[in-house]
């Protein structure tokens, strides 16, 4: 469950985005100093086994990273759909593999609105034909994700976005949670309690 991100001076270091698609993850960091926030790897989504999301840990962890701002797509109104509820059963893996592996890296979501179409405008406007937009516009969105972050962090002078809990860990692995691809015919996920 998610819980408020507690007021205070943000964290400084390298930083890491993630763009969540039901096929594809995409992974951005940033430098130290948080200035720029660049493309870093796309990641195959394995929504059975979540090996992704060791993959994510295991890069969170060589970077080593301080912190992980997972996208969290809203319409264009600020409502929570199908694709918001993917996004925060994500970041709850996430952040409870990181909990797993004995590292201590907080997890925020972030609002993302057409971080996915800006990222293939973005690749258009380079030059990029619409056929290889697919190899990078996962990184592209993870990175847009993770700009406008640590702007948001920046301009504010505290931590920004929606601190993720790992969900409460029993004595049976097959408690942990997974995630479910969204149909697309899914109720607002709203009625999740998680609140900006």
């Amino acid at each position: 469950m998610a819980a408020s991100t507690n007021s205070g001076v943000y964290p400084h270091g390298v930083k890491l985005g993630v763009d969540v698609g039901t096929v594809r993850v995409g992974l951005a960091m940033c430098d130290p100093d948080g200035i720029l926030a660049t493309p870093f790897k796309t990641v195959g989504r394995d929504a059975k086994k979540n090996s992704d999301v060791r993959v994510v840990v295991k890069h969170a962890a060589e970077l080593p990273a301080v912190q992980i701002f997972v996208g969290l797509p809203r319409t264009m109104k600020g409502e929570e759909r199908a694709s918001a509820e993917m996004a925060m059963t994500y970041a709850e893996l996430l952040a409870a593999e990181l909990v797993r592996a004995g590292l201590d890296i907080p997890v925020n979501l972030v609002d993302e609105r057409l971080s996915t179409v800006t990222a293939h405008r973005n690749l258009h406007e380079a030059g990029m034909s619409s056929r290889n937009h697919r190899k990078v516009v996962d990184q592209v969105a993870a990175a847009g994700i993770l700009q406008h972050a640590i702007d948001m962090q920046k301009a504010r002078g505290t931590d920004v976005g929606r601190r993720v809990q790992a969900p409460a860990q029993s004595e049976k692995p097959s408690s942990a949670p997974t995630l479910r691809v969204a149909s697309g015919n899914e109720p607002d996920s709203s009625t999740r309690g998680l609140q900006l």
